[in-house]
């Protein structure tokens, strides 16, 4: 607040003036973003420093300058600063005389500011001025923010109401107009009237103290219940799309969550089924690494074998050698025992000492064997661990497939579980629906049967106020018979007394010349008679004006019941015109209401739809996984088969060699 303080003493200096206290005071307090300047003389440099301080203020949200004597120029400056202000919502102005110039400022004010929606414009003269005020009236049209406008006491005529009313056609904001005592008069009545069936958002317009007649008060008054009628049953229907989005929001939510749900579940099976199928691979791939080994461990002592077998031949060749050398050395001893008996004996040395030799690589040849029997027996002893191995890995096998088959059977049951699930939440949601589908209905067929009951109720008021007028003029145009037969008779009456008087007349001027005598008493006689007569006469003259006089007075009375009954039957017509219009517009509610339930029930099946969709693909990834899980035991017991019949085919080959090992026969027994 000491801010706003400084910021307006900063603007009166640089403009030259003195801040005002009262100004100072009110800027300092600052109550809830309301500055309040009532009764405040404010003058042109205080109303600039103000304009200009408005101009960047985004604290104020209220400013009341009621009663403050503000000139043309102060008021033009104070709301030029507001024409760029966006937080102030009500502005009070009242009792301070604007005119022409406050009139235009105000409407560039109403053409630029998109923040005010409360304008008091009381105790003014705006409506003075025509020109201005209708630029005032089009800078109204133009505006979509202001909600409540004060016009009390400004001065306008049914000019300045009939340019109001062009502003209300075009105006889509406005709510409350206030424009009691001004001088609107029968001619604007009749022109705001005529533009309220365009405005569908003006709810209260009070128009005391402008000489406005009594059906055109009611007219407006029956054109604001239609508004606010209008405006209840937008806020309704508002408060009913927002219950239902609110329901087809937390229906997608709860679908949503479900469909979540479904899928942790299915992620969840199918972790574990790629945990059970990764451990299984891994379990194959060790034992299928195991059977490397042994096979690698197989071929070695194959290699070993061989080796052993190419060594006795090798022995048995030497054998061989060593005989045949015998054989020539017997041959060579016998032949040479009498030759040469040294070299025999040297020679029978050397064949003891080869003897000795060869006994010594028999004798290592057999130790040989021994350890390869050893081995050979070590390698069964392998192969039958190697063997019961497997036979425990068909077992875990066995074991894993019966688990995978025990999961895959919990896997669809768990999924039995969740369709039935979900078909339950649908079927429960698909019943919900319709059940409001039927409620909208039957509420959409009790407000239909209601219109055409209040249709039936219009038809029979206007069939009894036809009625009516047809007795009306049934009752004047008898009046007006009767009248003309009393004015007949009357003339008749008057022209046979007229006949009698002169027929007696003459009598009395044929006795007269009979009796001349007698002529001065008759004719005194006569005299009185004639005065008499003319009397009667002017007093029957004096009738036939009074009956001439109550014939156009019935003929007033009849003029006037016909324009009654011609306005009693336009104000009908436009009532009805304006039920016709309500009538409508409430048909055009329930056809954009039925539109809303067409469309959330098409949604309603797009969403079911989708979820079967789902539901499907769920169904064809499950099918999918459960041919992968045949799959994999298939291979399995593939890779099974194919390890037995190796284990097997091992087996008989180490038992056929051993069994047709040449050195089988040197082996001792076990």
């Amino acid at each position: 607040m000491e801010e706003l303080r400084r910021s307006y003493s900063r603007l009166c200096k640089e403009s030259g003036a003195e801040p005002q206290e009262g100004v100072l005071q009110q800027l300092h307090e600052l109550p809830r973003g309301r500055l309040d300047l009532a009764t405040q003389s404010l003058t042109v440099d205080t109303c600039r420093a103000l304009g200009k301080l408005l101009q960047k203020e985004a604290l104020l949200t209220q400013l009341v300058l009621s009663d403050c004597m503000l000139s043309e120029e102060g008021a033009t400056l104070l709301l030029q600063g507001l024409c760029t202000n966006t937080t102030v919502r009500f502005l009070d102005l009242k009792g301070n005389n604007l005119r022409a110039a406050g009139a235009e400022a105000l409407g560039k004010l109403l053409r630029q500011s998109k923040s005010i929606q409360s304008l008091t414009l009381e105790w003014n003269n705006l409506g003075t001025w025509e020109d201005a005020f209708a630029t005032f009236c089009r800078a109204l049209a133009s505006n979509g923010s202001l909600q409540q406008l004060d016009l009390r006491n400004n001065q306008i005529s049914h000019k300045g109401a009939e340019e109001l009313a062009l502003a209300l056609k075009s105006n889509a904001s406005l709510q409350q107009l206030d424009l009691r005592w001004n001088n609107i008069g029968l001619l604007g009545g009749r022109a705001l009237v005529n533009c309220l069936p365009s405005n569908r958002t003006l709810w209260r317009l009070e128009l005391a103290g402008n000489s406005v007649p009594g059906d055109i008060l009611r007219a407006v008054e029956q054109a604001m219940d239609h508004n606010q009628d209008r405006q209840t049953t937008f806020r309704e229907n508002q408060a009913r799309a927002h219950v239902l989005s609110k329901e087809m929001r937390h229906l997608r939510e709860e679908k949503s969550k479900q469909f979540l749900d479904l899928m942790e579940t299915i992620d969840k099976q199918r972790e574990e089924m790629a945990r059970s199928s990764r451990a299984s691979a891994a379990r194959v791939g060790q034992l299928q690494e195991a059977l490397n080994e042994r096979h690698s461990i197989i071929n070695a002592l194959k290699a070993k074998l061989q080796m052993a077998e190419a060594t006795l031949v090798l022995s048995e060749q030497k054998a061989q050698d060593l005989g045949e050398l015998l054989a020539t050395a017997e041959q060579e001893q016998r032949s040479l025992v009498q030759r040469q008996a040294k070299e025999h004996r040297l020679e029978q040395q050397e064949a003891a000492e080869r003897e000795s030799k060869l006994l010594r690589d028999l004798s290592a040849a057999n130790e040989k064997n021994l350890l390869l029997q050893s081995q050979v027996d070590e390698l069964e002893r392998k192969v039958k661990s190697l063997q019961e191995q497997l036979f425990l890995t068909r077992q875990e096998l066995t074991n894993t497939s019966a688990e995978l088959k025990m999961r895959a059977v919990q896997a669809e049951e768990r999924l039995d579980l969740e369709k039935k699930r979900s078909r339950q939440s649908l079927e429960d949601s698909e019943q919900l629906r319709f059940k409001e589908v039927e409620h909208m209905t039957r509420h959409l067929e009790e407000s239909e049967k209601a219109m055409q009951e209040r249709v039936q109720r219009l038809e029979a008021a206007r069939l009894s106020l036809e009625e009516e007028l047809s007795r009306v003029k049934a009752v004047a145009l008898n009046e007006r018979g009767q009248a003309e037969e009393e004015l007949i008779k009357a003339k008749n009456q008057v022209r046979l007394e007229e006949q009698q008087r002169l027929a007696h007349l003459e009598e009395k001027l044929r006795l007269l010349a009979q009796a001349r005598d007698e002529a001065q008493s008759t004719c005194l006689q006569q005299k009185q008679t004639v005065a008499d007569a003319q009397a009667r006469a002017s007093q029957l003259g004096q009738q036939v004006e009074g009956l001439r006089r109550r014939l156009e007075e019935l003929q007033q009375e009849l003029s006037n019941k016909d324009q009654e009954r011609v306005a009693e039957v336009t104000r009908v017509r436009v009532e009805l015109q304006e039920q016709n219009g309500r009538l409508q517009a409430e048909l055009t509610a329930q056809e954009a209401l039925k539109e809303k339930a067409a469309a959330l029930e098409r949604q309603l099946k797009v969403m079911a739809s989708d979820h079967r969709e789902a539901l499907l693909d769920r169904e064809s990834e499950n099918a999918c996984l459960r041919e992968k899980l045949r799959l994999k035991e298939a291979e399995i017991t593939r890779i099974r088969d194919e390890e037995a019949q190796r284990a097997s085919f091992l087996q008989n080959a180490v038992l056929a060699y051993v069994q047709g090992s040449p050195l089988r026969a040197l082996s001792p027994q076990k």
